[in-house]
């Protein structure tokens, strides 16, 4: 496992298995100082696998380490920031209210942070959290997490739910924290156009199980889009085809460019186009 500390997540074959969902021998490493998205859809298993490593499920098997320690020790609670898709705030609070009790809660909550946080997020301090929008709930959430010296912050579906105002305010909080090269990221989502613009690595996960983790820009590179006639798509090595749709007009392929061969114009493709892909290739296996 993870001696020297060189990851901010090391988790290898953990599973958990419920009636009628299984989530199956997930491995997940993420070097410290990085970024990376967890994508898949709804379902696909990406909040179990956080409730998981971070012990509030109990896994049936595997190993995990957060910061080179257990989630369940004191001190790597304090280093690791958490917002799930619920923000388990109690209704009557107030951000002061927050900022109140989390002063007795964590040992090393930093008030100035926090109130510079709710300033620059236009946070009210005194409305309720019943009566926060979702968008205001996860934003006290992420500043929550932001304010206790975490260097590790672990957020699943961050962005789900939020206006593209507030989603984009919340990918620029991410790509601050990360900046710092101690601080590491986990973000969960299947909105994946947030993720593509934030992330260093991406995980891709469907039906419980991690169908690729790599880097983002190696991934962006090695896929592409094309689009031919069928003549020209014949000729394609079938090796290289992640998936293919047969239009009206011609064909349109995701494909692996260092197996296509030369002289095709193969085009970008996005995360969400190699995502989709391979869970079609997996599917008709």
């Amino acid at each position: 496992m993870n001696k020297n500390g060189e990851y901010a997540i090391n988790v290898h074959g953990l599973c958990k298995k419920y009636r009628g969902f299984e989530l199956d021998n997930v491995d997940i490493e993420l070097p410290r100082g990085l970024v990376m998205g967890l994508v898949g859809e709804n379902g696909a298993g990406k909040s179990t696998t956080i409730k998981t490593m971070l012990g509030v499920v109990n896994r049936d098997a595997g190993e995990v380490e957060l910061l080179g320690g257990k989630a369940s020790d004191i001190e790597t609670r304090e280093r690791v920031g958490v917002v799930l898709d619920e923000v388990g705030i109690p209704a009557p609070l107030t951000a002061n209210d927050v900022g109140k009790v989390m002063v007795s809660t964590y040992t090393y909550w930093d008030g100035e942070k926090y109130s510079s946080l709710l300033d620059k997020l236009s946070l009210p301090r005194k409305k309720p959290f019943s009566k926060m929008s979702r968008g205001m709930k996860m934003k006290l959430g992420i500043a929550v997490a932001m304010s206790h010296g975490a260097e590790l912050l672990i957020l699943d579906e961050a962005t789900s739910g939020l206006d593209p105002v507030v989603r984009e305010e919340v990918v620029e909080m991410l790509r601050d924290f990360a900046r710092d090269e101690r601080c590491s990221v986990l973000i969960s989502s299947h909105i994946v156009s947030d993720l593509e613009k934030l992330c260093d690595t991406v995980a891709f996960m469907h039906g419980g199980r991690i169908l690729h983790s790599g880097d983002k820009d190696a991934l962006l590179e090695k896929y592409g889009i094309l689009r031919c006639r069928r003549e020209e798509f014949a000729r394609v090595p079938r090796d290289a085809v992640v998936s293919v749709r047969d239009g009206e007009y011609g064909v349109e392929a995701v494909v692996d460019r260092t197996k296509a061969g030369s002289g095709l114009d193969i085009g970008q493709s996005s995360l969400e186009d190699i995502f989709i892909a391979m869970i079609k290739k997996g599917e008709s296996k």
